[in-house]
């Protein structure tokens, strides 16, 4: 009797399995993940990976549609596949390259400038194939149905006490930053520790090395180094959106 036993309760199992295998080929889609998946986190690295379908054809590019909050300009490549290249477009960015083998993930990591304040981050994919044939990954939950393509979705911790979100003007911070330094050289009670009434006479009128003229030698050099700081951040923009 157990024989017969254990052959019928094999047959279920293996109905099971296949049930189950099946699901595992139709539930391949795109995953997107960060060691820092922070609100507002800086230089952040976002890694992605575009499961292979095909057993016949091989990806041979991706295109992704970036949330709200993130621009084009914002991301540079960090890693990819041999000899598959970074480009921004106009809502987002494609990486493509030579085709994978039949099968094979394509999985890449970009570097992000700052990551937006937000709870989540939605990547809408594109994945095409060297036989023409393109996977969308664009569908988004609606209630309680899920999707059958969904969307890779990037969940993110709050912000970081005290962070807050990049200037995206550079132009307009380069302007405030250099009309500060005057301002401390003015004689204001910060540029003259003591409160003496002589302190602003001797930075006015420079006639002394005295209190005055250091606070202005050193309000120079601090407008200087914010002013270098800024014009490395706009050149790092412009450089990634070139």
């Amino acid at each position: 009797m157990r024989p017969r036993l254990r052959h019928r309760s094999a047959a279920p199992l293996l109905a099971l399995g296949l049930v189950l295998g099946a699901a595992g080929t139709a539930a391949a889609h795109v995953e997107v993940g960060s060691p820092t998946a922070q609100a507002l986190a800086v230089d952040a690295e976002v890694a992605f990976s575009a499961e292979g379908e095909s057993s016949t054809a091989g990806i041979t590019d991706v295109k992704v549609v970036l949330p709200a909050g993130l621009a084009p300009a914002d991301l540079t490549l960090a890693k990819a596949p041999a000899g598959w290249t970074f480009t921004p477009t106009a809502d987002g960015f494609t990486v493509a390259g030579p085709a994978l083998a039949p099968g094979t993930a394509a999985e890449w990591t970009v570097r992000v400038l700052q990551l937006p304040d937000a709870a989540s981050l939605v990547f809408k994919t594109l994945v095409d194939y060297s036989d023409g044939h393109t996977d969308r990954w664009i569908e988004l939950p609606q209630g309680d149905t899920k999707p059958q393509h969904p969307a890779p979705v990037l969940a993110l911790t709050p912000a970081a006490p005290g962070a807050r979100a990049l200037p995206t003007d550079g132009v307009t911070l380069f302007a405030s930053a250099s009309a500060s330094p005057p301002a401390s050289a003015s004689g204001s009670p910060s540029a003259s520790p003591s409160g003496s009434a002589s302190a602003p006479t001797v930075a006015a009128g420079g006639g002394e090395d005295g209190g005055g003229t250091t606070a202005v030698v050193l309000g120079g050099v601090a407008g200087v180094a914010v002013l270098a700081a800024l014009v490395v951040l706009v050149l790092r923009r412009r450089k990634s959106a070139s």
